[in-house]
């Protein structure tokens, strides 16, 4: 093991046991601790990534990897199911905003499209329809909090190590030494006009229902929120 592959034994061993720290059980003992062991961790772990470009593609790559990776973990440290769909919609943005770096300006508005406005809005009904306040017990701990997160962690490591090493072994100094422009194809441009002429009524349609179904929901929580009281 050399002295690369020792960091990031040490960033993960840091970062799963400043997860499980993190992670909701019962207690808020411990958090604090938990959230500077996780940044030591991250810190080391950023120290031997390779970059990726000049000077401003590595600023731009190192602030959406920050907001990407510590809006996921906010999503599973919060108690409060209504902040972690927040959060998991922040994360969102900050791994679409890597896929535009990347020069996948398709994969960054799927995954806006499909997640944020699809997947996110599903959960949001859930919780408006069951209970958004978090008071179950479920809800205030987690199951399996050390062996989730050293998996996590773990799997984490091995990747960055894999990523590393190969790295390294090229002889690379940067994983992308030009990187390519946001949008490099059309392919958005096509899918875009494509929705919204041939699909337009689909589309508007499909927006329409889901604010209804919104508005549908807040109005029922609201009147079992009066209810109770």
């Amino acid at each position: 093991m050399n002295d690369v592959q020792r960091i990031l034994a040490v960033a993960t061993a840091l970062g799963a046991v400043g997860m499980w720290l993190l992670l909701p059980r019962g207690t808020g003992r411990g958090r604090a601790a938990g959230a500077v062991l996780a940044l030591a961790g991250l810190g080391a772990w950023a120290s031997q990534l390779p970059g990726v470009g000049d000077w401003l593609a590595d600023s731009l790559f190192a602030c959406l990897a920050g907001v990407a990776i510590l809006s996921a973990t906010a999503t599973v440290t919060f108690r409060s199911p209504v902040y972690c769909a927040i959060w998991f919609g922040m994360m969102l943005v900050g791994v679409a905003g890597l896929f535009l770096t990347a020069g996948a300006g398709f994969l960054a508005m799927a995954t806006l499209v499909v997640y944020a406005g699809a997947i996110l809005v599903t959960f949001l009904f859930v919780l408006m329809l069951c209970q958004p306040e978090g008071h179950t017990s479920y809800d205030r701990r987690s199951w399996e909090a050390m062996l989730s997160a050293a998996t996590g962690s773990m799997m984490v490591g091995i990747l960055s190590m894999a990523i590393v090493g190969a790295a390294k072994a090229a002889g690379a100094t940067a994983v992308v030494a030009e990187p390519p422009p946001a949008v490099a194809t059309d392919h958005v441009a096509r899918l875009g006009a494509e929705l919204f002429t041939r699909h337009l009524v689909a589309v508007e349609a499909a927006g329409v229902l889901l604010f209804a179904a919104l508005v549908g929901a807040a109005v029922i929580t609201a009147q079992g929120r009066r209810g109770r009281g």
